[in-house]
């Protein structure tokens, strides 16, 4: 029968050493995951975001497979309106809280935001024309506040989006309070403002500002000459 010294020696042995060792690295392990995690969650909501071009509505400024990163705190960063997991919503009007604004969006300003018909989509966009602000087209010219907008616009004839007419007139329009006037690029392949009204200010995400990125999905290849491009 072994004594009370073999008993203690018993429990203090490696094996016993070794089991608090383990679990305390795993749980050091798990902090670092943890707080990993947490800054990417903040740097993402707060400060920058990385954004992938789906459609051509913003050629030839944005490319199909341009990636660019986001800048969130210009306009004042904003805390989540909605929780999502795997593509899905779970949880939406949430409380939102919003950061002060370096400044507000103006007109030229490539802007991402949460398109006004679906806020889980994002979209981006020019600003063309702020609240006050008159937008009109006239054969396929913008004008805001009657004077010819800068132009970045670029066209494909053969390509129309559907509603055409409004590629060549639209207006006037005066852009009300609390919203912006957005249109793509690309202006007759752009569903933007003329279709679906004035974005609203809270869905504005944040300000385009180079590309990180690009693949030619139609080649293979990357589009090396792109990178590192400041978006304009």
């Amino acid at each position: 029968m072994p004594d009370a010294t073999s008993a203690a020696k018993s429990r203090t042995g490696p094996g016993a050493r070794t089991r608090p060792s383990f679990w305390r690295a795993v749980l050091e392990y798990a902090r670092a995951i943890g707080l990993a995690v947490l800054c990417a969650l903040f740097i993402r909501q707060f400060l920058f975001q990385a954004f992938r071009i789906p459609t051509g509505s913003m050629e030839k400024t944005l490319l199909v497979g341009d990636f660019l990163f986001v800048d969130k705190f210009i306009y004042g960063s904003k805390s989540p309106d909605r929780i999502r997991l795997f593509g899905r919503t779970l949880v939406k009007d949430l409380p939102v809280l919003k950061l002060p604004a370096v400044r507000q969006p103006r007109q030229g300003d490539i802007i991402v935001f949460q398109y006004p018909r679906d806020p889980d989509q994002d979209y981006i966009k020019r600003c063309v024309a702020v609240a006050g602000d008159t937008v009109a087209v006239r054969d396929g010219l913008v004008y805001v506040n009657s004077a010819l907008c800068e132009d970045h616009s670029w066209h494909d004839g053969d390509k129309l989006l559907r509603g055409s007419e409004l590629n060549r007139r639209f207006g006037p329009y005066v852009v009300p309070p609390g919203h912006l006037f957005m249109m793509g690029d690309n202006r007759y392949n752009s569903a933007d403002s003329r279709f679906w009204g004035p974005l609203p200010l809270r869905l504005v995400k944040g300000r385009a500002l180079f590309i990180y990125w690009s693949w030619d999905k139609d080649r293979l290849r990357p589009r090396l000459s792109r990178l590192g491009d400041i978006i304009r």
